[in-house]
């Protein structure tokens, strides 16, 4: 792995990982904060400060941002998530330098002109709009604002028409001062990229970040709730989500917790994959996931499907976690290690992929995780350490509920609560 990297007395840290066959380098700015870190009044306000950014800065107007990374053939682009912001390029080797100075630009000199505030306003609005037209976004908005009712953690990244309204240029600066200092930020590179050099265009511009903020951000501890939603709409198909809390990044669970979900619903040879659409032919869509955050993590099951199959899909997933927490073969777990290790390979062909990877392990372990350490994390998991933990997860905490669409045939929350708390034996049959 032939990362390195420095830490400025500035206490900006910046990392990169020469890949020296290339002729291109994906790099970027990366911040250990997000939506979560929002006052209750600041909803949405971290995902238009990362619109913002690219509106005009004093040296350059909107439109000077993107024709400049483009003349050079370059891509430039940004992404909010619950716990961090990103903002990156792609471009040729020669043209580093001007990608440096662009990004940099943008996040410390920005002016929030008032007329390109009102402008990116409608536009998150439209993107709202959208949003609440796409059911397979909608039962994961509700999903996530059951399972952390009345916290950051469980708001929607985009915000409400009304709190992305009433924004103005000084909360969004308010905001970014808080939160977008050197102690919280990390510029990253992978490609054919020089260390040294990189660290010096970094350092001269890059300079002028707070390395402390005025008022210290606050971030709300996490607290898994549970709930249901459910929202009929005249659909051609039924969205269904069922989650549990999860691990959190740190827990001793957690990889063994990616593991599961890979082995329940990761792929094609994946135990609901083959057990409800290959077989029984119930859904045309269903998956298994984990998310980790800080603090908490979720692990869920997403199905989209007619409504007709719901008397029967919801017994069978909840008959495959059962499955799960009494035996779980080793040839299934070796297959999910190397669908890991697989993904971990391929992403280092990428240049981008790598970048962000480092990122995240920076923000996150303060470090590069390396391939064999990764591994190494995922050696121990055994048969019964997975079923002990599928126990744990799917009957031993409170469902989250979420569905959207025909919704006619889907079991009361009662019943499905019912079936999941009674336990590692108990057969589900629905009320159809």
């Amino acid at each position: 792995m032939n990362v390195e990297c420095t830490r400025l007395p500035s206490g900006l840290t910046v990392v990169t990982e020469t890949m020296p066959h290339l002729e291109s380098v994906a790099l970027g700015t990366w911040i250990k904060s997000g939506a979560r870190d929002e006052t209750e009044g600041e909803h949405g306000i971290a995902h238009l400060l990362e619109h913002m950014a690219f509106k005009g800065t004093n040296r350059r107007s909107a439109r000077q941002i993107a024709e400049e990374i483009e003349n050079v053939g370059g891509e430039l682009n940004a992404a909010t998530s619950t716990e961090t912001t990103s903002y990156y390029a792609r471009i040729l080797k020669d043209d580093v330098p001007l990608a440096v100075d662009i990004l940099a630009d943008i996040l410390t000199d920005s002016v929030f002109d008032e007329e390109e505030l009102t402008r990116e306003k409608h536009v998150i609005l439209q993107e709202i709009g959208a949003a609440n037209d796409t059911p397979d976004d909608v039962v994961f908005d509700r999903f996530s604002e059951l399972a952390y009712a009345g916290q950051p953690l469980g708001r929607p990244i985009l915000g409400t028409p009304d709190t992305v309204q009433s924004f103005t240029s000084a909360e969004i600066r308010a905001y970014l001062d808080r939160n977008y200092t050197t102690d919280r930020m990390f510029v990253v590179a992978a490609g054919a990229v020089d260390h040294d050099a990189f660290v010096k265009q970094v350092e001269d511009r890059f300079s002028s970040l707070r390395t402390q903020p005025e008022v210290s951000p606050v971030t709300q501890a996490a607290r898994y709730t549970g709930g249901e939603a459910r929202e009929e709409r005249d659909l051609m198909d039924a969205q269904v989500l069922i989650g549990f809390e999860g691990r959190a990044y740190h827990a001793r669970d957690f990889y063994a917790s990616q593991i599961l979900a890979n082995i329940l619903g990761g792929g094609m040879s994946s135990r609901l994959f083959q057990e409800v659409r290959e077989i029984r032919g119930l859904c045309y869509s269903i998956y298994a996931f984990h998310w980790g955050f800080s603090d908490s993590g979720i692990f869920g099951i997403h199905a989209a499907t007619g409504g007709e199959n719901l008397p029967e899909l919801v017994p069978v997933i909840i008959d495959e976690l059962r499955k799960a927490s009494q035996s779980i073969d080793m040839q299934e777990i070796d297959r999910s290690r190397a669908q890991v290790r697989a993904q971990l390979l391929m992403g280092q062909e990428s240049p981008a992929a790598r970048a962000g990877q480092i990122a995240r392990q920076m923000m996150l372990y303060g470090r590069p995780i390396s391939n064999p350490e990764m591994m190494e994390r995922l050696a121990g998991i055994t048969p019964q350490r997975l079923t002990d933990l599928a126990g744990r997860l799917f009957f031993e905490t409170a469902p989250t509920i979420s569905a959207i669409g025909p919704l006619e045939h889907l079991a009361p929350m009662h019943e499905i609560s019912g079936a999941l708390s009674a336990g590692r034996t108990a057969s589900f049959k629905a009320a159809g």
